[in-house]
């Protein structure tokens, strides 16, 4: 299968070219402020890609997700959508699991202070889990900011070095895209803008 991942587009959806794949995922940031009309216009916009599987996971700037009532969530989704909460879908025997939590950050949305609180929501990721999907980075793997400060997740790194995905894509940190491989997974910061919030980075596809 082939998949094509990418984040923290922040309304920018429209003038982004995907390539052709089974899957696309997209690690969060779809919008600006997290406002309805901001994400109902990205819905729109992902459930038209040609793709036999979307999904996608809520970031930090996706406010509208915290705290969403189980009604009004399952209303917004488009049918063909997948949106994942910490909980997993297989494909074609390929599990993936998704979850948008990042150490605290100036009170932006989903986010928990470093610790036991991070880590008791990372306990939740399934062991036969392949690909998995966040939004922040794990500690020390392209995670560096501008003053190449690591700013991952440290609990984040020791519950994947347990799991061990095949995959783990993520974005949040925009200076971090590319790829890197460690103890056999591969490690994907899809982040489509650059510090400065510039559209500059293309789609990232692999396949398994």
């Amino acid at each position: 299968m082939k998949f094509v991942a990418i984040s923290d587009t922040h309304c920018r959806h429209h003038q982004i070219k995907l390539p052709k794949g089974d899957v696309l995922l997209h690690a969060g940031d779809i919008s600006h402020r997290g406002r309805k009309d901001e994400v109902i216009d990205f819905l729109k916009w992902f459930t038209k890609q040609k793709f036999e599987y979307k999904i996608f996971i809520a970031g930090n700037h996706d406010f509208l997700f915290e705290g969403i009532k189980a009604k009004e969530l399952a209303q917004l989704i488009p049918e063909g959508v997948t949106y994942l909460f910490e909980n997993a879908i297989t494909i074609n025997g390929i599990t993936l699991w998704g979850s948008p939590y990042t150490p605290w950050f100036y009170n932006w949305a989903f986010n928990l202070p470093r610790g036991k609180l991070l880590a008791k929501h990372w306990a939740k990721m399934p062991a036969e889990t392949d690909v998995l999907l966040t939004h922040g980075p794990p500690y020390s793997i392209l995670d560096a900011v501008h003053n190449e400060r690591h700013i991952g997740c440290v609990d984040l790194l020791k519950r994947v070095e347990v799991v061990k995905p095949k995959v783990h894509v993520f974005g949040h940190v925009h200076e971090g895209f590319g790829k890197k491989e460690n103890n056999g997974t591969k490690f994907i910061n899809v982040s489509q803008m650059n510090e400065e919030y510039i559209l500059v980075n293309k789609p990232i596809v692999f396949e398994l």
